[in-house]
């Protein structure tokens, strides 16, 4: 697994919940001394570094093998430029951090979700943070364990309309519905069985995953 970790604050348990010989971390921006401040050394950083200090860049400078500077001006976000690594990596890819912060870099990174790349993707591609697990979804099935990590389950179009959407193992179950930009019908669902299905057959399908704090 790949851990892509963005500048936004991030918690401490977040971070070390990725914690496994296997876990391959990116830092972007500001999420490169996030994670040195965590005594995680990330194998590669990203970004124009705009938002850290000059004692700060000297520390990424002389931790990180490879560091991919970019100009302030450029045509992609930092975390664009450390996605199109990742895919490169053919690894399951988490991103954190994220979520915080301007509602325009969060936006840009639910953007990155629908790129043609990332929906061809074979390996999966998240964006997680303390409360929330976000994934894009083409038209098919998918099963969702009841893990009881995440209390709530909300499936939201991404398209003009979502066709022929059926809930089984929730608390407000849906067969063949139209849902359709605007509504708030399927917000806030509960899986009350061991696994929950989700299909529909067209469109394209944001499912959140959310608890409490």
């Amino acid at each position: 697994m790949i851990v892509l970790t963005g500048g936004s604050e991030i918690s401490k348990e977040l971070i070390h919940s990725f914690s496994h010989p296997r876990t391959r971390w990116a830092g972007i921006d500001r999420g490169t001394v996030n994670l040195l401040n965590e005594g995680i050394t990330p194998e590669a950083a990203f970004g124009d570094f705009d938002s850290v200090t000059q004692q700060e860049w000297n520390l990424i400078e002389k931790t990180v093998n490879r560091i991919d500077r970019a100009n302030p001006e450029k045509n992609m976000t930092d975390m664009e430029m450390a996605l199109e690594w990742a895919l490169d990596q053919q690894e399951d890819i988490v991103m954190i951090g994220v979520t915080g912060g301007r509602l325009d870099h969060f936006f840009g990174n639910i953007q990155l979700l629908l790129h043609d790349k990332v929906r061809k993707y074979q390996k999966s591609v998240k964006i997680m943070d303390d409360q929330n697990l976000i994934s894009i979804h083409d038209p098919g099935e998918i099963l969702i364990d009841n893990d009881h990590a995440y209390r709530y389950i909300s499936v939201i179009p991404f398209s003009a309309s979502i066709e022929g959407l059926t809930l089984i193992g929730v608390k407000y179950p849906l067969k063949d519905h139209r849902a359709v930009y605007g509504s708030t019908l399927t917000i806030s669902n509960e899986i009350i069985e061991d696994h929950a299905s989700i299909s529909f057959q067209s469109g394209i399908l944001m499912i959140v995953r959310s608890k409490d704090q």
